[in-house]
């Protein structure tokens, strides 16, 4: 697509966006207008003079520790409509509306600015008029709320009690607003206005709480500022839109240390008067001229300054005031408040990144809209590794006071990023900390100290693998005493003074562990910093690692554990393999075809001990598997001009040249082989290969030229098995690029069976779409740890548009335009029928690959359109609960397993297998049972089989007993089908890693009614289901009808 395409549709898409999300004026106006008139009656109606006291909220008050705040009441200055509203760029689903509320001089003492007596004065007096507003009819509710989540400035939410179909969850936010009450030069940042905030008994500047109050003076003065700005340039408000549904999907920086809706508009404002902006550009134009000066400008060094309304200029020193007191700063025209005083460094660093990042998007191929506007980057999807800090009840966060110069929970927050950052050091990219301690719950009677119920909540980015699974960290030199000193005392015992290869000697922390439990380093060192420096229990801090290892764990480790080792067997094998002589033809290469020798296997085969070229009694053991799995090695011999032409008599060329080399290997070199009619079976080292030979008139397939037809010349045979290498190649180079993507690939996997899709989604499917996941991860980074990767396959398969779009996978990034083009032409000739027909698809899901660009490799068949549906429904389910499992209360094991059971009331019957007849059943992770429908059929189990071997044959000769082995013996997978060839209405769902439970719906042969009665036969589904247990003797346990057959 050229870039006026892109350009036209990414502009068409905006439109529509716009069109979509923009609020209707016209019919919120006299709803607005009425509702504002109802709350003005109501406090009009409150008499003058009452004398309100602390009573009203003696919590607050004795919180925050104010004195002398009782007053009289006055009725308000008046009311303004200000805000979104007031500009018109409010944007859906948000339905409210900001009121100010100017509070009365009168009700205020000259020196009230001082400790706090402001707030809680502002306080009581919302109280006031929330009472005599909940008598009204008019209100169905009036709730508290907060000011950007600073809990010493209360608002109200007044809901009205006529709802309004047109804007659900409609409601009038009233903020006080506090023009001219005090002398603004009482409150410049230099000078402190709480008494208790004192540095060895001297006052210190206290220009948070200054600003606090300042920004109350002004509300008014900004309002009018911003309706002056956007009145009449409706580019301006459709871009403020763009900005705020794009920091709403962002919920980094959509937060009360970062940005908000006003603070956008401001810098909008600013960019206008600047004349960095101007009426010649669009909305879009806007937007990302506005990510990139908040992205790369220079002037957030020097703090932006709007144009003073009067002569006198802001000084430089006011300025370097300024930049000394706030990381960020944003100056109104007055000079006398920061307007984001509440910004963060971290904050603003957050924002930067995630401008620079859309920008990127706005760069890609596609013009990114999805992910610019669409993608929602939550905590979860977004961080590496999340914690949830428990500290309801911790005394030591308020221990100085509630509120200072800034709030307790914002100075906690600080001290733990302080914290984690010296720690974790480089291992860690970013670190975010947000306690939304506020919520609609809360309500200001109840006071400040219960505002500890919500759990802090940190994000880290991961730096990269290499850095967060280091073992050892290496700190200052022991010379360096002062140094060395802070390290001792920030680490305690952990840190230990020690002797390097290079002869440095240097104060160290190390962190041992096993190979498979190197990502969990970064969660012991966190566990270690928090318990040390701020005395939390194992109990309050909870880390969102390892909640799912239990799914990849067999018996007590990870099989992935001892993959080393099968490496270097299979290296041992593949040298023994090229030094065969005696063949008539050598073998010029090997390469693994099997995911266990690219780490992606959920469960590698362990070495088993009568697979070997000597079989030692001592490791035979009382649980010793009576099966092995294969795993499959291609290998391509010498090229001669003598090979058969047909493509029969090339298959048993192939065999005859592989019984050559297995009796070679078993005479020669002493490895066991077993031959049968299809396959050779080399048995080395406790594992069991399978040779594979690919013709090298498959080879063509790599040569080919685009447009050539790669079949045409080449046997189905070869073209899979050259497939299949392809894929294993890229796929091996791509774990060794992202280290985690083994491990994400086989929780993937691990979730596909799980839910009973084995027979639908491929293993090679799987890898490619996490593999997506990883090469395609804007508009975020890439995943580096196991939960965050997995969220985002689930995310993947529930939110992409399968329908009209192929997932194209570029694994070395050597896509394209044309390669691009020859994709899309495939993907539109698939989806041909589609329009006509909405059935009349072969598979609902298109993968191209660079070996693959027909996505004929992995998804001819399948998901079909009604297996896609379920998986994506299943999908969206799992990311959902996954996603609360990380932001909410949820500590117990039981709630993540959730992620892994599938319910078996959704299926029309249910086959339950006896779990001791399963070839591996220490893979079965929740026995399955099931208390509904109607009981069919039960089975007794066979006694033919036994997944481990019995102790009579542990007795056994060494030749007997590698007769008693089973190799690659899946007797679900003959099971399933047996069921696809016999009984073609029912469709069976099965997980072929490890499940107990098959489920069966009954599916159409024929949609025609004619085709249908001719074609089927109506039978009994009892029968019927009674014949699949016949079929499934020894295996099936028990067989339950949920729903039958709707077309019988």
């Amino acid at each position: 697509m050229d870039s006026d395409a892109v350009r036209d549709s990414r502009t068409l898409k905006v439109n529509n966006l716009l069109k979509d999300i923009r609020i209707d004026y016209g019919s919120l106006s006299k709803p607005v207008d009425d509702f504002v008139s109802s709350i003005r009656e109501a406090t009009d109606a409150i008499p003058e003079d009452i004398k309100v006291t602390s009573e009203l909220a003696p919590s607050f008050v004795g919180d925050i520790g104010a004195d002398k705040v009782d007053f009289n009441f006055k009725r308000p200055n008046g009311f303004t409509v200000c805000g979104s509203y007031s500009i018109r760029s409010m944007a859906k689903p948000d339905a409210s509306v900001d009121l100010l509320l100017h509070l009365p001089k009168e009700c205020f003492y000259e020196k009230d600015y001082m400790n706090h007596r402001y707030h809680v004065k502002r306080c009581l007096y919302l109280c006031v008029i929330r009472k005599h507003l909940l008598s009204s009819s008019s209100f169905e509710k009036v709730e508290w709320s907060t000011l950007q989540n600073e809990a010493r400035k209360p608002v109200l939410v007044v809901y009205p009690a006529k709802r309004l179909d047109q804007f659900p969850g409609f409601s009038i936010r009233i903020i006080p607003s506090a023009t001219s009450l005090f002398d603004v030069a009482k409150l410049s940042m230099s000078r402190n206005n709480v008494r208790s905030v004192t540095a060895d008994g001297v006052p210190q500047p206290t220009p948070t709480y200054n600003s606090s109050i300042l920004e109350d003076m002004f509300l008014e003065e900004y309002s009018e500022l911003l309706e002056k700005t956007f009145s009449e340039w409706k580019e301006l408000g459709d871009a403020l839109i763009l900005l705020k549904i794009w920091a709403r999907q962002r919920s980094s920086i959509y937060v009360h240390d970062c940005l908000n809706g006003f603070l956008i508009s401001v810098i909008l404002s600013y960019l206008a008067t600047h004349g960095k902006i101007n009426k010649s550009l669009n909305a879009l134009d806007i937007f990302r001229v506005t990510l990139d000066f908040i992205a790369t400008s220079k002037l957030w060094e020097r703090g932006l300054f709007f144009p003073p309304q009067s002569e006198n200029c802001v000084s430089k020193e006011e300025k370097m005031l300024f930049r000394d007191l706030f990381p960020v700063v944003i100056c109104d025209s007055s000079a006398l408040v920061n307007l984001a005083f509440r910004m963060t460094s971290v904050g603003f660093h957050e924002l930067q990144e995630e401008a620079s990042s859309t920008l990127k998007c706005m760069k890609l191929r596609d013009g990114g809209f999805e992910e610019v506007f669409t993608t929602k980057i939550d905590y979860p999807v977004k961080y590496d590794h999340c914690i949830r800090l428990h500290l309801k009840g911790k005394t030591a966060v308020s221990m100085s006071g509630f509120c200072l110069d800034k709030e307790c929970w914002r100075i906690y927050e600080q001290k733990v990023h302080s914290l984690l950052q010296q720690g974790l050091g480089d291992r860690a990219k970013s670190i975010r900390v947000i306690w939304r301690n506020t919520n609609q719950d809360w309500h200001v009677e109840s006071g400040l100290s219960v505002l500890d119920r919500e759990p802090l909540f940190i994000g880290i980015s991961i730096s990269s693998i290499e850095k967060a699974f280091r073992t050892v960290d290496i700190g200052p030199d022991a010379e360096n005493k002062i140094e060395a000193l802070r390290f001792r005392k920030f680490w305690g015992e952990k840190s230990e003074l020690r002797r390097f290869k290079d002869g440095k000697i240097a104060e160290s922390t190390v962190w041992e562990t096993q190979q498979w439990k190197r990502h969990l380093i970064m969660k012991h060192m966190i566990d270690y910093i928090f318990k040390r420096h701020l005395s939390l229990s194992s109990v309050e801090i909870v880390q969102l690692v390892d909640q799912l290892d239990f799914s990849l764990i067999y018996g007590d480790k990870d099989p992935i554990s001892i993959s080393g080792n099968l490496l270097r067997v299979y290296e041992v094998f593949s040298k023994c393999l090229r030094q065969i002589e005696g063949i008539p033809l050598k073998v010029s290469s090997v390469q693994p075809l099997d995911s266990a020798l690219r780490f992606t296997s959920v469960f590698p085969p362990e070495p088993h001990p009568v697979a070997c070229e000597k079989i030692d009694a001592r490791r035979l053991h009382k649980l010793m598997p009576s099966c092995i799995p294969t795993m499959e090695v291609m290998i391509q011999l010498e090229g001669s001009g003598n090979w058969p032409m047909d493509d029969l008599a090339i298959e048993k060329t192939k065999s005859a040249f592989l019984l050559k080399i297995a009796e070679n290997l078993q005479n020669v070199e002493g490895i066991p082989c077993t031959a049968t009619e299809d396959n050779v079976d080399v048995f080395m080292g406790g594992y069991a290969f399978r040779l594979r030979i690919l013709h090298e008139r498959g080879l063509s397939l790599v040569k080919r030229e685009i447009g050539v037809d790669p079949v045409r010349h080449v046997s189905s045979a070869d073209k899979v098995l050259f497939i299949r290498s392809q894929h294993a190649s890229m796929i091996n180079g791509l774990q060794g690029r992202f280290p985690i993507y083994a491990p994400v690939a086989r929780l993937a996997k691990r979730w596909v069976s799980a839910h009973l899709f084995s027979g639908c989604l491929a293993e090679e499917a799987i890898e490619l779409l996490v593999a997506h996941v990883f090469l395609t991860p804007l508009p975020l980074g890439v995943p580096c740890s196991r939960i965050n990767g997995l969220l985002r396959f689930l995310r993947l398969l529930a939110d992409y548009d399968w329908m009209f779009y192929p997932l194209i996978v570029d694994i070395n990034n050597d896509f394209g335009r044309n390669d691009e083009k020859e994709i899309n032409d495939n993907f539109m000739s698939s989806r041909k029928g589609y329009e006509e027909d909405r059935q009349n698809i072969s598979s609902a899901m298109f993968l191209a690959a660079p070996y693959d660009k027909a996505s004929e490799a992995w998804t001819t068949t399948s998901p079909s359109l009604s297996e896609q549906k379920r998986l994506v429904a299943y999908a969206r389910s799992s990311a959902n609960v996954l996603s609360k499992l990380v932001l909410q209360e949820h500590t117990d094991s039981v709630q993540w397993e959730c992620l892994f059971r599938t319910p078996l009331n959704n299926y029309d019957a249910v086959i339950l297998l006896h779990r001791d007849k399963l070839p591996y059943p220490r893979r079965l992770m929740f026995p399955s049972e099931l208390n509904k429908g109607k009981h069919v059929a039960r089975g007794k189990a066979s006694t033919a089989f036994n997944p481990f071997m019995l102790p009579g044959d542990l007795k056994r000769s060494p030749e007997e007993l590698k007769k008693k082995l089973m190799v690659d013996f899946e007797p679900t997978k003959c099971f399933m089908s047996g069921l696809k060839e016999e009984f073609g209405t029912l469709k069976p769902w099965y997980d072929h890693i490890g499940g107990d439970a098959i489920g069966l719906t009954w599916t159409k042969r024929n949609s025609k009614k004619r085709e249908r009665d001719e074609e089927e036969v109506e039978t009994n589904p009892i029968e019927m289901l009674k014949a699949v247990g016949e079929m499934g003797k020894g295996l099936v346990r028990d067989i339950y009808l949920l729903k039958p057959p709707r077309f019988l």
